[in-house]
């Protein structure tokens, strides 16, 4: 992913040994990274177990919000792809036990379609 790419929010596959390095106190033992998506500084991972939504705040970054959901609590989600003038995706999961949807907007060039295929995969 180029510098670029990376300002603008572009999606892009991480390599599972990267997102389980950053993760390591994260995931449990034997927790298997199987596709991960970079959103700037966020990331969406997606684990043999469950779904994390990683979300780094502040000016540094240094402040980290960790969102687990159980593959088996995702009742339906959606995706909005980005149009003419419209220039960013939107995806929306919901879980049960949660009144609204945990929503993300991403910026054009995202993989939204590969995030999509990585949920309906998982949820089965």
């Amino acid at each position: 992913m180029g510098f670029l790419d990376g300002l603008l929010g572009h999606g892009s596959d991480l390599s599972p040994a990267e997102v389980h390095e950053q993760l390591a106190g994260v995931l449990t033992e034997g927790e298997i990274v199987q596709v991960a998506f970079r959103l700037i500084r966020d990331l969406i991972v997606f684990t043999d177990r469950r779904l994390i939504l990683v979300d780094k705040q502040g000016i540094t970054g240094r402040k980290v919000q960790y969102m687990t959901v159980p593959y088996r609590a995702i009742t339906c989600f959606s995706v909005e792809t980005a149009g003419s003038f419209d220039l960013d995706s939107e995806l929306k999961i919901w879980v049960s036990g949660r009144p609204d949807p945990i929503m993300k907007t991403l910026k054009r060039g995202a993989d939204i379609l590969g995030i999509q295929q990585a949920i309906a995969s998982s949820i089965r």
